[in-house]
């Protein structure tokens, strides 16, 4: 049996109850239902049995075009906005009335600028939280990615408000060491004022309690405790407790890192870093806080300031007081000088040698310079002084010489000794040989030549 177009079918069945038929027969032997005969009768007497639009004469809430094509442009000249920032530069642009976020959403569908995918599942486990004043807590983080044309790839220190988001603070450095760290760190309190409290990862530049072989405290821990900073760190392997800082990070590699290609130099990333933080805590309203900038919630009474809206004194390590700028060498060349003038071994702005005092912990293993310096527990508690050259080290004890060891420092390395607390090394005694000749003096003494 030949099988009958739809126009047809409909034909046929409009004839038989023209000749007579009961719709309900008519109905039954086609396989429709009898309202179905009755539109067809219909559409046959005004003149067809086509199918005929759906779509309402007349739609008065319906986006208008000019609105439609605004959002489109907005779209593609910032593919990262979502249907909220959109929203929110339409408010900006005087459009009334905005659409909603589900109608922009379907705008942006519709126009083929975003591809529909399933809803993400909601982590019951992660629980939001924010403080509720600025300058309560920091979040401080490190990351790389910033690459320079040479290969070589850079370290970003970060550090942001828990409540406004603002960044407090953004240094590139070559080598994110403890000290570059505190660096940055400095300069963000001398900038902002001291924060009540700061939450870090366990990484060794923040805290010291994983040290083996015993928990000791560093550099960014003590400038927490002689300022009244509480340093809190967070579990292992918990990311998401710094998620503010976090995210930050996601937003960089995503705004600044994927519109800026490698850099040529330190200073050309930073410049262009500097300028979009600017951006970033100025102008670019934030989701989280309901399209607010960070700078307008980054306020208060006296930022840094206690009750009695009096500045406390910052105290940091010498070193690090004397830095004009985070990540400056002009402040360790200038600690540098200032030895020259109290007539230590310098040359020019580096030192020739080092000189500087530790303590030798209970298991008598004390660490300098690279290198482990095993003294005793006998000697535990004791004040010993480390001379360094790029050469040679020296352990005294008083004016007993303990140790000689072989090194291999550099003149930025000396210079950070200089900034951690050291002194330009004095002129040797003639009871400390250089590292050559005590070693040949060990070995004549155990062969017995």
């Amino acid at each position: 049996m030949v099988e009958l177009s739809v126009m047809e079918h409909r034909y046929r069945a409009v004839l038989e109850v023209e000749a007579g038929c009961p719709v309900v027969e008519v109905a039954e032997r086609h396989g429709v239902s009898w309202q179905s005969v009755h539109a067809w009768l219909r559409r046959y007497r005004d003149g067809g049995l086509a199918d005929r639009s759906h779509r309402p004469v007349s739609c008065p809430h319906r986006t208008a075009a000019s609105v439609e094509a605004l959002v489109c442009e907005l779209r593609r000249s910032h593919p990262r906005w979502g249907p909220q920032r959109l929203a929110y530069e339409l408010e900006r642009r005087d459009v009334v009335p905005v659409p909603s976020l589900v109608t922009l959403y379907r705008i942006l569908v519709r126009n083929g600028l975003v591809v529909p995918g399933a809803r993400r599942r909601p982590r019951s486990s992660y629980v939001r939280w924010q403080r509720e004043r600025p300058m309560e807590l920091w979040q401080l983080d490190i990351m790389g990615g910033v690459m320079l044309i040479d290969g070589r790839e850079l370290k970003l220190i970060s550090g942001i408000d828990d409540h406004s988001r603002f960044v407090v603070i953004a240094q590139l450095v070559t080598r994110a060491s403890a000290r570059a760290v505190c660096r940055a760190f400095a300069q963000a309190l001398r900038t902002f004022g001291v924060p009540e409290e700061v939450l870090t990862d366990n990484g060794k530049q923040f805290t010291g309690r994983f040290t083996q072989p015993r928990p000791s405290e560093v550099l960014f821990e003590r400038i927490c405790r002689e300022n009244g900073i509480t340093a809190r760190t967070t579990k292992p392997r918990s990311p998401t407790t710094t998620g503010k800082v976090e995210r930050w990070h996601r937003t960089v590699r995503e705004e600044f890192l994927a519109a800026h290609g490698p850099f040529d130099s330190l200073e050309q990333a930073q410049l262009a870093l500097d300028a979009w933080v600017a951006d970033y805590n100025t102008v670019r309203p934030h989701q989280a806080l309901d399209m607010a900038v960070p700078a307008g919630l980054f306020t208060g009474p006296v930022q840094g300031k206690g009750s009695t809206g009096v500045e406390p004194p910052l105290h940091l390590p010498p070193g690090l007081e004397a830095l004009p700028a985070a990540g400056s060498a002009a402040g360790r060349v200038g600690t540098a000088g200032e030895a020259a003038g109290r007539g230590g071994l310098v040359v020019g702005a580096v030192p020739v040698a080092v000189e500087f005092e530790r303590r030798v912990p209970p298991s008598g293993n004390l660490g300098a310079c690279g290198r482990q310096i095993w003294l005793g527990r006998a000697r535990a508690g004791q004040q010993v002084s480390i001379w360094a050259s790029s050469t040679t080290m020296h352990v005294f004890c008083g004016e007993e010489l303990l140790k000689t060891y072989p090194v291999t420092l550099t003149s930025g390395d000396l210079g950070r000794l200089m900034a951690g607390g050291g002194r330009a090394g004095r002129a040797l005694p003639a009871n400390a040989l250089p590292a050559g000749r005590c070693r040949l003096m060990r070995w004549s003494r155990s062969t017995g030549r």
